[in-house]
């Protein structure tokens, strides 16, 4: 099999890019349309299970994998199984790309502990919940559910939820009943969640500025025990679709802006406004935005394993 790449070796425009995260390390996959299959950047691969930020010393490290591997009578990557990509220093280099098999391959091959941990984060493993609600997250896409549900009502919050946690988590789809708290902040009185949340639903929804509100409400109330923010980003998605034919490109909201954004947005939203607002695109139907963002909102959920 090999990868059909332009006369340049370039990754031509139209190819579909998708950009995951392990341990905040990126790890981008191409789609090859011909074969219909994702090739993943190996020096990606690298630096997420060696927790390696520098990405000269990952592809040193590939190279040396590689060479040890052929000795071994593996044979990863053929001199057409390479595309231009964008380094860190902002040049594009001829790198090698992997299948999903060679990857597993390769992390089996790494004498790393965090080596399981990457190939349950690959496999979106049974082992972790995230790994399973994240399947259900890409399914949504192709399940037409979110064409049935009404914007903007907590019913469709809800049911987002249940989707998602189904099976997962014991009260999927279901208000919390218990108060709880992050970072020294306490989320609505679970005694007047339910009065609190016929509040925001009866908020409008017809411009963005009422949209970013009702959001930022729903997040302050937190209606589940857990997955509240995963939920709650497609249904903001599906108010912005359905009041302005747009929606967000949540590949172009930084982690950490997000985050901090959002735990100013308690007392003042206009800085996870003007993320947002300066995040809008028209891709409303466009299934590689939607994967996009759901790998960018689980991303944003992931403990920083720095702290």
């Amino acid at each position: 099999m090999s990868i059909q790449v332009k006369d340049d070796n370039s990754v031509d425009s139209s190819r579909k890019i998708s950009i995951r995260f392990f341990n905040d390390h990126e790890v981008r996959a191409f789609w090859d349309e011909q074969n219909s299959k994702w090739w993943f950047s190996a020096t990606d691969i690298i630096g997420a299970v060696n927790n390696e930020a520098d990405y000269t010393k990952a592809g040193n490290y590939w190279r040396w994998l590689k060479r040890k591997l052929k000795l071994q009578g593996v044979q990863f990557v053929s001199s057409t199984h390479k595309l231009k990509i964008t380094a860190a220093d902002g040049k594009k280099y001829s790198s090698d790309v992997l299948d999903s098999r060679e990857v597993i391959t390769v992390a089996k091959s790494i004498p790393n502990e965090k080596a399981a941990a990457f190939l349950d984060w690959f496999l979106y493993s049974d082992n972790t919940v995230d790994g399973q609600s994240k399947k259900k997250a890409y399914q949504l896409f192709e399940s037409g559910i979110l064409q049935t549900l009404k914007p903007g009502t907590v019913k469709s919050l809800q049911q987002i939820h249940a989707y998602l946690f189904g099976g997962l988590y014991d009260f999927a789809g279901s208000l919390r009943t218990r108060n709880i708290s992050k970072g020294g902040f306490h989320f609505a009185s679970a005694e007047f969640l339910g009065a609190t949340l016929e509040q925001i639903e009866r908020m409008p929804e017809e411009t963005f500025e009422q949209i970013a509100d009702k959001y930022v409400e729903m997040n302050v109330a937190h209606p589940f025990m857990e997955g509240n923010g995963r939920a709650t980003r497609i249904w903001l998605d599906l108010m912005l679709k359905h009041s302005l034919n747009r929606c967000i490109d949540w590949s172009r909201i930084n982690k950490n802006d997000y985050l901090n954004a959002m735990s100013e947005s308690v007392a003042d939203a206009a800085f996870i406004k003007k993320l947002l607002f300066e995040a809008l695109t028209d891709k409303i139907d466009d299934r590689e935005m939607f994967m996009k963002g759901i790998d960018y909102s689980y991303y944003y959920e992931e403990e920083d394993s720095s702290r």
